[in-house]
């Protein structure tokens, strides 16, 4: 008998082993803590109590009848922490059943005919330390949760309400940052360019044909000579021009300068791809260049791992395990890809040796893989038929990444020329005013023929990607215009789901388990809203996140955070024990948790009018804050009933003009509809959409 954790995946490994196996799926834990209940006995050691919860009996009332009838039992749950500890849960739950039947674990990160048939080959015992460390993080994070829950819905009085050790740190971030972003003020501050001309332009028939870009500016310009300049010294110091009047004092100045070329410096810049994806970075480029969320990331990429139809009645997992902070990469695996890009690209596009990545993310464990295509083979075109095109599209982007890491790097024909400017009798480099372009070219694409990673908001570009003439040193230059322009300092951008992700992988705070699930959860306990995907934190977000700081300042510290993520690490290696760790964390905590419960004041949110009168009753309507979000309620509840959704500012319905609201589905889901829809009236307006619309 074998146990996985889901059905998907039993299906596909229980194709690979054959009709001797009979393969089972646990679904998940099969034993937690209470649901109703601390569950953790903290004056003794804090022992777990454990129990099979009631959605979970059936499934094992099932297990337990399989395995009285196996000669053996293989736990094949997941390569990580928490598949170990289901892997321990499971033998408990089971532990009358398979008294006598030898108990095998077996681990892969791939659900492929080989990597199966490995693991089975090398069966071991479950690893009691990995297995210590799930369960140090489960009884801690329920310590917390279920001492600070209980204190904020009564402090606050409502009920959808939590905290959490990762939790209320994530949100601690996103608070701290629109904080950032409010008080902010902005400085204005200007910048100068100059256009210029070669005085000779029909002599550039011999210019570099490598000293091109990417064709910022017009064919014409770069015929005639024509490139663009910025000012970067005056006197030998950076530019501080705060106001028009001061720019317009050096305008006036360059307007009757002399220009002249001082150096032209050549040189070649490598670019190195960047590495395959690990949970983190997967969920930041899915949700750059895709759209998804890290939740939505993460439900394919679970689709892909566990396995697919593929053709001819093939059924294969098509990536490796998807919750990994590791870049490393398997031989067998680069030996693969460097033959695909051979025999697509040639042998130019590969680079003398395989490139080895190392992850930057503490405590990060290098003896799981990165997430790769199970082979590089299987190019995304031919799954076109098995998958949905958002599983496609995940696919895509892991292949391409993948096969762009073990790719050579791209090299770029860079130029920069500084230009002096000033009295025409001095030398170029000893006038006062230093201006410089520079101007790149793609010498060699290398891994850009298949990708390149894209950028979050308030990176920097590569500089130097446009056209330049070819210029030489003492060459004099005519000027065409001067481009003075207004600016003003930007804020720190509010965090997207990739740059929050980013922050906390940098930071330490987190696994790579937690991040698609705390975002979840901040936004279901709606403390932070996505707008336009920016995360802001809501009024409640900002109270739940100002008593906490107040009040536990080390739980919400994120050095400590960080550093309790370290001692899980080193209770997975045996560093560290886990009870005395929780015990050292536990004795301050509990005195904090007794001042609050005294001093933490009451928090009452007034509802907000909105100016118009209930239909039913006549009282004021306001708007309140629900399970599922804000919405437009009578101030006479309970007596009144009567709700309405609150229209989106801006819009309105494309097919009537009413107004639209936000609305939910059965499921849950949110959707957007006229607010002139009436149930059972096919006259009225029935237009909706899943798409949140833009404001005309």
């Amino acid at each position: 008998m074998v146990i996985v954790e889901s059905p998907a995946k039993a299906r596909t490994v229980g194709r690979f082993l054959g009709r001797d196996y009979t393969v089972e799926a646990s679904v998940g834990h099969v034993r937690d803590l209470p649901s109703n209940r601390l569950g953790v006995d903290i004056e003794h050691g804090f022992a777990p109590r454990y129990i099979v919860p009631t959605r979970k009996k059936e499934v094992v009332k099932n297990l337990r009848g399989k395995a009285g009838q196996a000669s053996e039992l293989y736990l094949a749950t997941d390569p990580d922490r928490e598949g170990e500890a289901i892997a321990w849960h499971l033998k408990a739950a089971l532990a009358r059943e398979i008294k006598g039947i030898p108990v095998h674990r077996v681990e892969f990160h791939e659900i492929t005919r080989e990597a199966v048939e490995r693991a089975f080959g090398q069966p071991r015992d479950i690893d009691e330390l990995r297995v210590d460390s799930q369960q140090a993080r489960r009884i801690l994070d329920r310590v917390v949760g279920y001492s600070l829950s209980p204190l904020l819905r009564e402090k606050i009085g409502r009920k959808n309400i939590s905290a959490g050790r990762v939790q209320s740190v994530t949100l601690r971030l996103v608070c701290e940052r629109e904080r950032e972003v409010q008080a902010f003020v902005a400085v204005e501050y200007w910048s100068i360019e100059a256009e210029l001309r070669r005085q000779n332009p029909a002599g550039d028939g011999d210019r570099d044909e490598n000293e091109h870009g990417n064709g910022n500016e017009s064919e014409n310009e770069n015929e005639a000579g024509i490139f663009v300049a910025r000012l970067v010294k005056i006197r030998g110091e950076d530019p501080d021009l705060r106001n028009r009047e001061d720019a317009q004092a050096i305008v006036d100045d360059l307007e009757v300068a002399a220009y002249q070329v001082a150096s032209v410096t050549r040189r070649e810049r490598r670019r190195s791809p960047a590495a395959p994806f690990m949970t983190s970075t997967l969920q930041q480029e899915a949700s750059r260049k895709l759209g998804f969320t890290a939740k939505r990331t993460m439900a394919l990429a679970q689709a892909l791992y566990e396995g697919k139809e593929v053709g001819g009645g093939e059924r294969v997992g098509l990536i490796t395990y998807m919750r990994t902070d590791s870049a490393a990469v398997a031989q067998a695996a680069q030996a693969e890809a460097r033959e695909v890009i051979r025999e697509r690209f040639g042998p130019r596009y590969l680079p003398e040796q395989p490139p080895v990545y190392k992850s930057r993310a503490k405590g990060a464990q290098e003896a799981h893989e990165a997430i790769r295509p199970t082979s590089a083979r299987r190019d995304p075109a031919a799954l076109k038929p098995y998958l949905s095109r958002d599983e496609l599209r995940l696919y895509t982007l892991i292949w391409k990444r993948f096969v762009a890491s073990q790719m050579a790097p791209a090299i770029f024909d860079q130029t920069s020329v500084d230009i002096g400017a000033g009295a025409p009798e001095e030398a170029a480099a000893a006038r006062p005013y230093l201006l410089r372009a520079t101007g790149s070219t793609v010498k060699f694409p290398g891994f850009l023929r298949v990708y390149e990673e894209s950028r979050e908001e308030g990176q920097e570009e590569d500089a130097g990607d446009g056209r330049l003439p070819a210029l030489a040193q003492d060459e004099p230059l005519d000027l065409v215009r001067l481009l003075p322009r207004q600016h003003f300092t930007q804020p720190p951008p509010r965090y997207t789901d990739a740059s929050l992700i980013r922050a906390l992988e940098e930071l330490g705070i987190g696994r790579p388990s937690t991040y698609a699930p705390t975002l979840s959860t901040l936004l279901d306990r709606h403390y932070v809203e996505r707008v336009d995907r920016k995360l802001l934190p809501t009024e409640l977000g900002f109270v739940v996140n100002d008593l906490l700081v107040e009040f536990f300042p080390d739980v919400l510290d994120l050095g400590f955070t960080a550093d309790m993520e370290e001692k899980l690490d080193e209770v997975a290696t045996g560093e560290v024990a886990w009870v005395p760790m929780l015990e050292e964390f536990y004795e301050p905590f509990a005195e904090r948790l007794d001042v609050a419960r005294e001093q933490m004041p009451n928090v009452e949110f007034k509802p907000e009018p909105t100016g118009e009168m209930c239909p039913e009753c006549g009282r004021p309507l306001v708007i309140k804050l629900g399970r599922f979000g804000k919405f437009i309620g009578c101030s006479g509840w309970p007596e009144c009933r009567h709700t309405e959704p609150i229209p989106v500012p801006g819009v309105q319905c494309p097919l009537c003009g009413g107004a639209v609201l936000e609305k939910r589905a059965r499921g849950g889901r949110r959707f957007y509809g006229c607010a002139n829809y009436r149930a059972g009236d096919e006259s009225s307006c029935q237009w909706t959409s899943w798409k949140k619309p833009v404001p005309t």
